[in-house]
């Protein structure tokens, strides 16, 4: 091949072409400020305008989160049972006992309340089990019915809910 001859200098074609890029960028930045200028204003307040919007729009309430079904009743026969003796009558709680298990409960333990009840007979729940208590309550015919009170869950020893057998 043959090196192409030029009419120019090598040093000075150079020179040349360095200044025609030169002035090309700064035609090309002189397209952008001036589009900037002229587009820039229309655009800005367009975005201001869209954000103004959304931030005076109505806010819609967030839906509630579906609420999942309540937890079915435990059938009798899987609601267990510890049956206290709150009033010091020796043999009252095992004759609610069998009560208790002749209307299909489990009874899981029975047992002296720690803190003597001198009152009425209650039926105490742990948390969730409210409706298992309150049908235990109306099929023994107890009017009193309550969250753990004196008693802790661990008092329930896996129970669900708890007869407290008073006077």
């Amino acid at each position: 091949m043959r090196p192409v001859d030029h009419p120019l200098p090598h040093s000075l074609w150079r020179t040349r072409a360095l200044v025609a890029s030169a002035v090309a960028v700064l035609e090309l930045l002189a397209l952008l400020g001036l589009s900037a200028a002229v587009v820039g204003p229309s655009l800005v307040s367009e975005f201001e305008g869209a954000a103004r919007a959304h931030e005076l729009a109505p806010v819609a309430p967030k839906p509630k989160p579906a609420r999942s079904k309540m937890r079915q009743l435990l059938e009798r026969s899987d609601t267990s049972v510890v049956v206290l003796n709150g009033n010091g009558i020796s043999g009252a709680a095992s004759d609610s006992a069998n009560r208790v298990r002749a209307l299909s409960y489990v009874v899981a333990n029975v047992g002296n309340s720690p803190r003597p009840n001198e009152g009425r007979t209650v039926v105490m729940y742990r948390p969730g089990y409210e409706r298992e208590a309150q049908r235990l309550a109306n099929d023994l015919g107890v009017q009193l019915v309550g969250p753990l009170d004196g008693l802790r869950p661990p008092d329930l020893m896996g129970a669900h809910v708890a007869v407290v057998v008073g006077h």
